[in-house]
């Protein structure tokens, strides 16, 4: 899709991590010549997309050509050596702004990584750039008032999500191999879904947090995107200091997962249920089904609570900048931060114990499956002229209440569609970040086989 009558998206992901780390190790192509097509992407499609904020191609550059000589004499320091990444612009990129998408903190320059951004500099993968975000991460559209809006590369009309939309639309577009984002209720899983990418929130705390601008330390987490669940499970084993075999990936027996019933619990667009049902023809290839009921679970009124505790530990993080510079902040998130200041103990003390209790009774309803099957959100990317859809994260925020490990993946092959596919999570139980992304992995298998 390279439409040019300006409304037209540019959805065109590129070569899979894993396909281009074989194509490295043969030597059919080199990281410094894939950074400069990466480049020469971001030179023709990000000035409509807008979702690099600032970029370091000299360091970029030599750390590719040190890469080069790396793969050349068979010493590649990893399966991501020379592989392109962007980073969201709440975690901190050395020598870049680091402002989490908040125009008071413009001028801050991050001095050091961030240890996710170290571990995987370290590994040789090579960082782009610092990516648009929804303002202080606390929003679903990435239409940022101090940095522009950023686009879907399906549709330049159509939202990438949020809050970590520059990261998905940068995957999407092909300007990086992977990137780094943020989900606090959903922010990696339902910008890749929209952007018809791979998302993978990790088992909390399993990446570590050190150098993120944080808005909810209680939920946040930092998590890949990338085109596919293997290329997700190999940024992910690196980041975890694991080692990966030549397989790339976790190979996995027959599956037990369980099918998420949610009754009248959450609106769902009719396409969404659709083709969340007939899914079951491809999970059934590697896995065999249980349903497990929700439908008594208060989505909405669960994501709410966690979006108060987001509001009050968001408070908690900016009131000194805000009182300082009240202009750096939109009127939006200055009220939203208010709300969070004005509640009573008693209330923020509620909101933590639903949040709680939901983990607790959410682990158990799947602890006798390997995991279980979701849509990612209960709607498709909208219009930044219609209205924001309250329940976004309604089916995405209960991993993080939960700590579970999960990981988003299309529906169908966006390959030769009009219009981006649903996605579909895969949640496992905490520290089974393999499990989800195997089954991820299986069912893309299944998917594109049918």
């Amino acid at each position: 899709m390279n439409g040019s009558d300006g409304r037209q998206g540019h959805f065109s992901p590129g070569p899979d991590l894993v396909d281009l780390a074989a194509a490295f190790r043969s030597g059919a192509d080199a990281p410094s010549a894939a950074l400069e097509r990466r480049l020469a992407r971001i030179e023709a499609v990000n000035p409509v997309l807008n979702a690099f904020l600032d970029l370091r191609i000299d360091a970029a550059r030599a750390e590719a050509a040190a890469a080069d000589e790396r793969w050349r004499k068979g010493a590649a320091l990893s399966p991501i050596d020379g592989a392109t990444f962007g980073v969201k612009a709440n975690i901190a990129v050395a020598g870049l702004p680091w402002h989490g998408g908040i125009g008071a903190y413009r001028e801050r320059v991050a001095a050091s990584d961030a240890d996710c951004v170290r571990i995987l500099k370290e590994a040789g993968a090579v960082a782009i750039g610092i990516l648009n975000m929804h303002e202080g991460a606390l929003g679903a559209t990435t239409d940022n008032p101090h940095f522009g809006r950023c686009r879907n590369p399906w549709s330049l009309e159509l939202t990438p999500g949020g809050s970590s939309g520059g990261s998905a639309a940068a995957v999407g577009a092909g300007m990086c191999v992977f990137s780094l984002g943020t989900d606090t209720m959903g922010s990696v899983r339902i910008p890749s879904a929209y952007c018809s990418i791979v998302g993978h929130k990790p088992t909390f705390n399993a990446v570590p947090t050190a150098g993120l601008m944080e808005l909810s330390p209680t939920l946040d987490h930092v998590g890949p995107h990338a085109t596919s669940a293997r290329a997700c499970d190999v940024v992910l084993s690196v980041l975890r200091g694991g080692k990966i075999g030549v397989d790339f990936g976790v190979r996995r027996g027959r599956m037990r997962l369980g099918v998420g019933r949610w009754g009248g619990a959450v609106d769902c667009d009719d396409a969404i249920v659709e083709e969340f049902a007939n899914a079951t023809d491809a999970l059934l290839s590697f896995a065999d089904l249980v349903d497990i009921d929700l439908s008594d679970f208060a989505f909405g009124a669960l994501r709410r609570q966690g979006l108060l505790i987001s509001e009050v530990e968001g408070y908690a993080a900016h009131s000194a900048a805000m009182a300082e510079s009240a202009k750096g902040f939109s009127k939006a998130f200055r009220d939203l931060m208010d709300w969070g200041r004005e509640q009573s103990p008693e209330k923020v003390e509620r909101a933590y114990a639903a949040v709680s209790s939901a983990g607790d009774e959410f682990r158990s309803r799947i602890a006798n499956v390997d995991a279980l099957v979701l849509p990612t959100a209960p709607q498709g990317p909208f219009a930044f002229s219609s209205p924001t859809p309250s329940n976004q994260a309604d089916f995405t925020a209960i991993a993080n209440f939960a700590g579970c490990p999960a990981t988003a993946v299309p529906l169908t092959r966006p390959a030769g569609r009009r219009t981006p596919p649903p996605s579909v999570q895969f949640i496992a139980r905490p520290g089974d970040d393999d499990v989800a992304l195997s089954a991820a992995a299986a069912f893309e298998r299944a998917r594109d086989s049918a």
